[in-house]
């Protein structure tokens, strides 16, 4: 199993400590340094920005949106950042949500599993260099009936296949994404859940293709506490805003993913007061009803060891790349939080 580090959202309050945190990254030997995007930083350039300041660690959206950008757009982006960093580029996609995908782009969050298997097919053919035509319910290209014509990528990425990940919660999107990208991008994922919430969607979905789970990177982000065993309810206490802000607040009522996923984790009732509250307005409320047990079971809080035992259950459910997002703003915090992490892979016996 490898590691990522994952810097979340430029504008988060830790801006200019992420690039040390990601050469960090780099000289302990994660794998990959994913960026977030929502309507605040686009991720390119952090990424960018990152990469021409790094020179072995890959670099990676998490996510790039689908409503934000053209299909040929991202794929012209995704060749760019590919060819700049000497061929250490991962493409990562998802659909946002309702909120922003309407209120920020102004794009009819509908069919988004058709919308993705699309996006996917013309950024793959675009990137192939190919003469870019296509026929779809969502895109037609060129649009016919115009001056349009079929035009192939100028920029050369430096691989023939840069591989797509998809952000994926529900059972229809993780299937799809098994079937059609080459990893996914899972949060709040429970190691004890996992195969239940998301390895047999994928799996299906491999399947589908006539492929295994061979080869597929599951990735999910989880953050990390390190501290003493004795604090976990503690430094489980540092992540309840975070959670109860994505079960209770992030969406509507109807069409909130994270909800949905406590739900299919044992956690319907609690998932339900968490929401009502958030929505209500009361955040802390909503903060002090996230069970402890459902912090502890998507995060890794603790002892290098106890961490180390977390990543061999992370492993043993299937993951292939944990991405770490530690907690804290100092930047000594930080750093020492990877140190942790990459000495909790080595004693899990998984480096």
């Amino acid at each position: 199993m490898q590691l990522g580090i994952n810097l979340g959202y430029w504008g988060a309050g830790m801006d200019g400590d992420n690039l040390a945190v990601a050469q960090e990254a780099e000289r302990l030997g994660y794998a990959v340094c994913w960026a977030a995007e929502a309507y605040g930083s686009d991720a390119a350039t952090v990424l960018s920005w990152v990469a021409a300041q790094t020179e072995r660690i890959d670099v990676g959206s998490a996510i790039f949106q689908i409503p934000a950008r053209q299909p040929a757009m991202t794929a012209m982006t995704a060749a760019t950042l590919d060819s700049l960093s000497g061929g250490r580029f991962r493409l990562g996609l998802g659909v946002s949500g309702p909120q922003v995908s309407e209120g920020w782009y102004g794009v009819k969050f509908d069919k988004p599993l058709s919308r993705t298997r699309e996006y996917v097919e013309i950024v793959r053919r675009a990137m192939s260099r190919e003469r870019l035509s296509y026929e779809g319910e969502h895109w037609t290209l060129p649009l016919p009936g115009g001056p349009g014509k079929p035009i192939k990528l100028t920029v050369h990425p430096e691989r023939e296949h840069i591989p797509v990940y998809i952000a994926a919660i529900g059972p229809k999107n993780l299937e799809q994404t098994g079937e059609i990208a080459d990893g996914a991008l899972l949060i709040f994922p429970s190691a004890e859940h996992l195969e239940e919430t998301a390895v047999k969607y994928l799996r299906a979905g491999r399947e589908k293709a006539g492929k295994t789970l061979d080869g597929f990177d599951i990735c999910p982000t989880l953050p990390l506490a390190v501290g003493d065993d004795k604090d976990v309810a503690s430094l489980a206490d540092t992540f309840r805003p975070y959670t109860a802000l994505y079960v209770g607040g992030m969406g509507s009522r109807k069409q909130n993913f994270y909800n949905q996923l406590a739900q299919r984790m044992g956690y319907e009732r609690e998932a339900a007061e968490i929401q009502d509250k958030y929505l209500s307005g009361d955040k802390n409320g909503a903060a002090a009803a996230v069970p402890q047990e459902l912090i502890d079971q998507t995060t890794l809080l603790g002892s290098v060891d106890r961490i180390a035992d977390r990543m061999k259950a992370y492993a043993a459910a299937g993951v292939t790349t944990l991405s770490l997002a530690p907690a804290g703003f100092a930047l000594d915090e930080r750093l020492a939080s990877l140190r942790a992490g990459a000495e909790a892979l080595e004693r899990a016996g998984l480096a």
